[in-house]
């Protein structure tokens, strides 16, 4: 139940629930686009790759919504109105089983026919490299075996429906039932009500959803352990081990607490948060990085980036080099970097690569360290992300510039 609160009265008021029908909204026009534009909505970062998808053989069938999380695991999303129906979940599973061959390459393909749909003249590569942290599509593991997951999305569940979901979810398949509410909040005229949406998260609960999760992972972990790695993977595992190695010989103890990993950077936090320093190893380029991304959200990262940039000058000139901007003022995320061209799979010279970073991350540091802190005190003035509203903007500005 949604309450509306009266403060002159202290007295709350229950607004009602309404059925999508008796509002007019479709299940294709509405919810549909709702979940495509903003798909946090379903309590987690997604990114939406595809509409109405029917690249089946041998079917006509189109599944709603086909989305990659942050994990690269492709997300089938299935909407219905009122009813789930009962036969929600075979459907949703069938889309899960057309969709589980699909090849990195063809994921890609996929997402760029959706942009160029769309009118957007964006890179489908560029978009996930970004969206999943990664500077090289090679990298980048998409679709992987049993990855594949599942959101079904309905203002009421039956319960041969919710009955399934349990079971699959004790079998630890990726699956979560989202219910949605339409409620009333006022109605200055027949014709336009003011509605308010609630998405609820009812399977898994989410409290249980962590130890689900964490279940799930160790599943994930002791199968990759067991999977041979791919050369490049060994190439990192073994760069970062040296590195680690090293940098303690040089008296630098910045990683001193980091693990090696297979993967292409190294990260340590900073001293404003939501901004991390990373050193970049990739085929062609080594780089030292300030990555921006706060848990307050976009306004926010790009605030930071803008103070930064405000003092630009100076922080180059203590470095000594010129850095690389990227506000990505589409994206969320903003970063500060500077790199060096470098053929990395010769293990000869990563020693003299170890050096660089070494001389490079504490010069890093120390020209961003202060700059980070006044931003970090700034900072404080903000507990909960940003909207985009006109009054919250002016009320944002001010706040940070006081």
């Amino acid at each position: 139940m949604l309450f509306r609160l009266s403060s002159h009265k202290n007295k709350l008021a229950q607004l009602p629930k309404r059925r999508f029908d008796e509002m007019l909204l479709s299940e294709k026009s509405h919810l549909q686009e709702w979940i495509a534009q903003d798909p946090e909505m379903l309590g987690e970062e997604l990114l939406v790759i595809q509409k109405e998808f029917d690249g089946f053989n041998d079917t006509r069938e189109r599944l709603d919504l086909l989305a990659v999380d942050k994990n690269g695991c492709l997300v089938i999303i299935e909407n219905k109105l009122d009813d789930s129906g009962r036969d929600m979940v075979w459907q949703c599973l069938k889309y899960v089983a057309y969709c589980s061959s699909l090849t990195k390459h063809e994921v890609v393909d996929v997402y760029q026919r959706y942009l160029d749909q769309q009118g957007q003249q964006e890179s489908a590569a560029e978009n996930l490299c970004d969206f999943l942290n990664s500077d090289d599509l090679s990298d980048i593991q998409i679709n992987t075996s049993r990855s594949q997951r599942m959101i079904l999305v309905a203002a009421k569940f039956r319960k041969e429906v919710t009955s399934a979901v349990l079971w699959m979810c004790a079998k630890q398949i990726n699956v979560k039932c989202i219910q949605v509410t339409p409620y009333q909040l006022s109605q200055q005229s027949p014709q336009k009500p003011i509605m308010l949406m609630m998405f609820q998260q009812i399977i898994p609960p989410p409290e249980a959803e962590d130890y689900m999760i964490k279940m799930s992972t160790k599943e994930i972990e002791e199968e990759e352990i067991k999977r041979v790695q791919s050369e490049r993977d060994k190439l990192r595992l073994k760069f970062w081990s040296q590195l680690l190695h090293e940098f303690p010989q040089m008296g630098n103890t910045l990683f001193s607490k980091q693990r090696p990993s297979h993967y292409h950077r190294l990260t340590k936090g900073s001293e404003c948060s939501g901004c991390q320093y990373v050193l970049i190893f990739n085929s062609t380029q080594i780089r030292v990085e300030l990555f921006i991304c706060h848990h307050l959200g976009q306004k926010i990262n790009k605030l930071v980036f803008d103070e930064l940039e405000k003092n630009k000058a100076a922080i180059e000139q203590g470095f000594g080099h010129r850095l690389k901007w990227y506000r990505l003022s589409d994206k969320k995320a903003s970063r500060i970097s500077y790199g060096l061209n470098w053929d990395t799979s010769q293990e000869q010279s990563w020693s003299e690569a170890i050096s660089w970073f070494d001389q490079n991350i504490n010069r890093f540091i120390s020209c961003l360290n202060e700059p980070l802190i006044k931003i970090s005190e700034k900072l404080k003035n903000f507990d909960e992300p940003i909207s985009d509203d006109e009054d919250s903007s002016e009320e944002f500005n001010y706040a940070f510039s006081a």
